[in-house]
């Protein structure tokens, strides 16, 4: 199998002033479609039903390549870290779509049609000072 394209790609990139925060780093190996796939999607060295139990999450990772209808064209070997299993689920998928559109500039607008090369915007809100969290605050006492 040749290697056609090595995307990676680094889900919830925000900058902040002087920091900048990098969340959950995706590689994506999309292997030739011409050679002979079986359509398998690895991520971190395990099938991916058995990474994601859940099927929504699943779901989730199948959906680029069944909007493009090939879901046996392409084998993908993904390494995701950080976050939570949704959060590496939305980052996988993110990752695949734009690795596709990398691979098939003609698999865009379907991609696009579908909501899958946007990115999810919210991010954690900060702590404010004289609260315990983001908006908890101390409990207020009268006398």
């Amino acid at each position: 199998m040749n290697i056609i394209l090595v995307f990676h790609i680094f889900f919830c990139s925000v900058t902040n002033n002087q920091r900048e925060f990098l969340r959950l780093p995706a590689p994506i190996l999309v292997y030739d479609p011409d050679t002979s796939n079986t359509g398998a999607i690895t991520v971190n060295g395990r099938e991916y039903k058995k990474y994601f139990p859940l099927m929504y999450l699943q779901n989730q990772v199948e959906l680029p390549l069944k909007t493009v209808e090939s879901t046996d064209g392409f084998d993908v070997n993904i390494t995701v870290a950080g976050g939570g299993m949704k959060g590496q689920a939305e980052a996988v998928k993110l990752g695949i779509a734009r690795a596709l559109c990398e691979a098939n500039a003609e698999l865009r607008p379907s991609l696009k049609a579908a909501g899958l090369l946007t990115r999810d915007p919210r991010s954690v809100e900060r702590k404010k000072f004289g609260h315990k969290k983001a908006r908890k605050s101390y409990q207020f006492s009268k006398r």
